[in-house]
């Protein structure tokens, strides 16, 4: 392989590790603000907290990959990073209001639930994604 081609990997390490750095900060944030233990229900098979947690992380890892195809500098990435983890939040926020009795629907491994928090996660992301074009 030509030397050439392994110009780059520098800034592909730099943004590989950045962004995975964001989405560990961001994961670790959300399994503290969401009021049940999401690693231990996964962990004892409950389908309900997987959905759920699947769709933020995915949510929040489409801005992400958005900010990297289309920024010029690292600071780039980690400012939109912040943004993207706050608005993901936010819509967590929206759906616990929506729904009063998540705590209890997830813990329960009731799916739909479930299903309507990672839609939304999802849907917020995208949107996120495509606003951060620029």
């Amino acid at each position: 392989m030509p030397a050439h081609f392994l110009a780059t990997l520098p800034n592909f390490l730099a943004y590989f590790g950045a962004a995975l750095t964001l989405l560990a900060a961001f994961v670790a944030i959300y399994l503290f603000v969401t009021p049940y233990d999401e690693i231990r229900l996964i962990r004892n098979n409950n389908i309900a907290a997987a959905v759920s947690l699947s769709g933020a992380v995915l949510g929040f890892a489409m801005p992400i990959a958005n900010v990297i195809a289309h920024s010029d500098t690292l600071l780039d990435l980690l400012v939109w990073g912040l943004i993207a983890g706050v608005i993901q939040l936010l819509a967590w926020g929206v759906a616990r209001v929506a729904l009063p009795t998540l705590k209890e629907d997830i813990a329960a491994n009731r799916i739909a639930p479930a299903v309507f928090v990672a839609a939304l996660s999802l849907t917020i992301g995208l949107i996120n994604a495509a606003c951060m074009t620029y």
